[in-house]
């Protein structure tokens, strides 16, 4: 079982170029990556039974992950056009 799944490169294929570009040129946008990798992790390993967490918790975490995905999709158009 792997995380590779909510990388950010799969989650947005069609926009390795716009995320490549933000990545290099925007703080908000890699703080707001590393903290999405973070929260897959720590989401991959409650999952995967390395890490002990309630359903809460969890839950939590899977929102959190949501939250910022959602932030970066808003980002990419503006970058991908």
């Amino acid at each position: 079982m792997s995380d590779h799944g909510h990388s950010l490169h799969a989650e947005f294929p069609d926009a390795q170029a716009a995320l490549a570009e933000l990545k290099t040129g925007n703080a908000h946008f890699r703080t707001l990556a590393e903290r999405y990798h973070e929260l897959a992790q720590e989401i991959f390993r409650i999952e995967a039974g390395l890490q002990a967490s309630s359903d809460e918790r969890l839950e939590t975490l899977k929102k959190q992950r949501l939250a910022i995905l959602d932030e970066i999709a808003a980002m990419l158009p503006a970058k991908a056009a």
